[in-house]
């Protein structure tokens, strides 16, 4: 009869000496990777997308345009804490991936891996930790829930007791709060026990009871989702057509080679392990839960990180199929490639360190390869001198037009900045059409005069009476990105052509 799996198994005190050393030494590499983040976290600036986030913070709701309602909820308390501070704001983004590293190890342990195994697999998860607890984002969360789901479906499997039906629907749930994405990794889980001899676990209440919690956590959000409309579906309608017109789509495959670079064959490793029976043939379940959400996003056309989340529990199997393998062998051939694997897993630790996270000097030559190989890195900088600017539009009008004047800012980022860094100036809140910001409004009164920011001088002379041309975006490394290169024109204009009303009705987009 199986283990329950929910109750303490009986061990020999060696055994649980070496899990809590086991568990120790995972802790702390988890928590070196918070503090790491915390002393590299203000060397550049917010990125865009935190802009929205921090935005959306301040204005707790159950749902918003354009992600669920968990990441800001963090946001909030981020603020509470640390105030506008930015390593402050991103901490418990990296708190999240120290999470799903320490589980990235518990899941090789559970898979037969002893402390080899364990690091392996935590050494291959490393880069997916430090990229996703760089940024405070949605995707940081959503990475954590698809990792304690993948734990979760391991420990059921192991142990054959379907009462793990409602921790994992309570992971699912929590997913579902942090991005939409979860549904393509439960039908992983689904149609992998389907698969499987372990379908038996489909049949129990359990299930059901899981369920029901994973919805009765998602309630709040489906609730606001169904007020405003379900508004999500015109947004992720608008940004999957976009993806697919700039082409952002078309690497899914090739991308996934460079999410995992040498630890690709690790993965593969843990999926054969996992389909072929290498680990046990209770585990198959977790092979087809990598593949069925693979071929959904191909055919969804999805973005290649979608899928990234998927790699830990198979750098988990193929770290623990290793070293199954390597203590088997006669020859001493399984332990040099863990030696060349243990190399190559550090080398992509310090390359996709080195072009992803805020640490080349920028104007240097190494931030120039970083700029190029991770265009997130060129967002984070300038927003400090787009709202100076601002202001120094705002100061060099007359005394009379000041009073009345409003910032317009045309996507999430140039308002964020000015809802952020505007009041030391004394400037307004921004107006915007984009996502959530669009319930802000425009004012009451509305605004006589506009500083416009981001949009281009045809759209601007179609939109607004007596435009001028005032002032050009910058920042201080003279750095080309979206505000400095596309659309540097910062504008003043008067009030909308046909009137506040009418064209606040069709000002509104996604981003």
């Amino acid at each position: 009869m199986p283990a329950t799996g929910l109750q303490s198994a009986p061990g020999d005190a060696p055994d649980r000496q070496r899990a809590a050393s086991d568990f120790a030494a995972l802790l702390a590499i988890a928590l070196a990777t918070v503090i790491f983040h915390g002393l590299i976290g203000n060397r550049y600036g917010f990125h865009r997308d935190e802009l929205q986030t921090l935005h959306d913070a301040r204005h707790l709701a159950w749902g918003y345009v354009a992600y669920p309602p968990a990441t800001p909820f963090f946001g909030r308390i981020s603020l509470w804490l640390f105030g506008a501070s930015l390593a402050g704001f991103r901490f418990f983004a990296s708190l999240a991936q120290a999470a799903a590293l320490v589980l990235t190890g518990w899941m090789a342990r559970e898979l037969g891996g002893g402390r080899r195994a364990q690091m392996i697999a935590v050494l291959a998860a490393l880069p997916l930790c430090l990229v996703g607890g760089s940024l405070m984002m949605y995707v940081s969360f959503d990475y954590l829930c698809w990792v304690l789901v993948a734990y979760l479906a391991i420990r059921m499997l192991k142990t054959g007791d379907p009462r793990w039906w409602v921790a994992i629907g309570a992971a699912i749930g929590a997913g579902m709060l942090s991005k939409y994405a979860m549904p393509f990794w439960a039908a992983g889980l689904g149609a992998g026990l389907l698969a499987t001899r372990e379908r038996r676990l489909l049949k129990s209440a359990w299930l059901w009871a899981g369920a029901a919690t994973a919805l009765a956590l998602m309630a709040p959000n489906l609730a606001w989702q169904y007020r405003h409309h379900f508004i999500y579906l015109d947004f992720i309608r608008h940004i999957h057509a976009r993806d697919i017109a700039e082409g952002r789509t078309r690497g899914f495959l090739p991308d996934q080679l460079k999410i995992t670079l040498f630890a690709f064959p690790l993965a593969m490793a843990g999926l054969w392990a996992s389909l072929a029976g290498a680990l046990g043939r209770q585990y198959r379940a977790l092979g087809w839960m990598y593949l069925v959400p693979l071929l959904l996003f191909i055919v969804a056309q999805g973005r290649g990180y979608y899928l990234v989340a998927a790699y830990p529990m198979l750098y988990a199997a193929g770290a623990a199929w290793w070293e199954r393998r390597a203590a088997g062998a006669a020859k001493p051939g399984m332990r040099r490639l863990g030696w060349a694997l243990a190399i190559a897993l550090t080398f992509d630790l310090g390359l996709i360190s080195a072009l992803t996270l805020p640490l080349a000097p920028p104007g240097t030559r190494w931030f120039q390869a970083a700029n190029a190989a991770d265009h997130d890195l060129r967002e984070e900088i300038g927003w400090r001198e787009l709202v100076k600017t601002a202001a120094q539009v705002r100061d060099s009008l007359p005394a009379a037009e000041r009073a009345g004047v409003g910032v317009l800012a045309a996507n999430y980022g140039e308002a964020g900045a000015i809802d952020l860094y505007g009041p030391r100036y004394g400037l307004p809140r921004a107006i915007s059409g984009i996502n959530s910001f669009r319930r802000d409004g425009y004012g009451n009164p509305p605004p006589r005069e506009l500083i416009v920011i981001g949009l281009s001088r045809g759209y601007a002379e179609r939109q607004f009476a007596g435009c001028r041309l005032t002032a050009h975006t910058h920042n201080r490394y003279h750095l080309r990105n979206e505000e400095a290169g596309d659309h540097p024109d910062i504008f003043v204009c008067q009030a909308p052509r046909a009137g506040w009303p009418a064209f606040w009705k069709k000002f509104k987009y996604y981003g």
